[in-house]
């Protein structure tokens, strides 16, 4: 954010990035629940990542396309 400020100086797309980064971040976050579980249960590690990122990646599907329904642009 620093440097975005820096190189830009511009508060409109400042705030935007930080709206954006926000949205980003939650569907990443049930990823870091679901390695450890599985890790747990004895499921290897690449497995563990390979399903961990699946996760994300169907999170954030349905996140981009939840917010485009109700008026969110990122």
């Amino acid at each position: 954010m620093i440097w975005l400020w820096r190189d830009t100086g511009d508060a409109d797309r400042m705030a935007q990035y930080a709206q954006a980064t926000f949205w980003y971040v939650l569907p990443s976050l049930p990823m870091f629940l679901l390695i450890p579980v599985l890790l747990k249960r004895g499921v290897a590690f690449w497995p563990a990542l390979g399903a961990g990122c699946l996760l994300t990646v169907l999170l954030y599907v349905g996140m981009v396309a939840l917010l485009a329904r109700i008026g969110v642009k990122l």
